[in-house]
């Protein structure tokens, strides 16, 4: 069973933008901690942002300034917009789902892809100079 789909992976530019979209049609995000992912070849899953039912969000370092995660709960969609890409953001992206409390974000889950229910299948971007 399929709970989470993202798309709008594709290759990008420097100086470019993207936006990646993850919707559901089995999870409502009013209840949920909403949270993305990264994983580069290679290289372990990386937590990359997170947002909260109330839409408090985080930011790993790598990313602050540069990415922006949002929602729309009427819509039951989750964005994550990419600017200024670097080639270290060349990666499969995936959104994931954690049922908590209030839908609230807590310290114990920032970025441990481990502390999440559902996930979805990614979707690839490329850096490209």
């Amino acid at each position: 069973q399929v709970h989470l789909v993202e798309s709008g992976g594709s290759s990008v530019q420097a100086g470019g933008v993207l936006r990646l979209f993850c919707g559901s049609s089995t999870i409502t995000f009013s209840r949920y901690c909403m949270g993305w992912f990264h994983q580069a070849p290679g290289k372990e899953r990386e937590g990359i942002a997170d947002i909260d039912v109330d839409g408090k969000t985080r930011y790993a370092d790598s990313v602050k300034g540069r990415f922006t995660v949002s929602h729309d709960k009427t819509q039951n969609t989750l964005y994550l917009d990419v600017k200024n890409p670097k080639p270290g953001d060349t990666a499969m992206y995936y959104c994931a789902a954690r049922r908590t409390p209030g839908g609230i974000c807590t310290s114990e889950s920032w970025g441990k892809s481990e502390a999440y229910d559902y996930w979805g299948q990614g979707t690839q971007v490329t850096f490209s100079s």
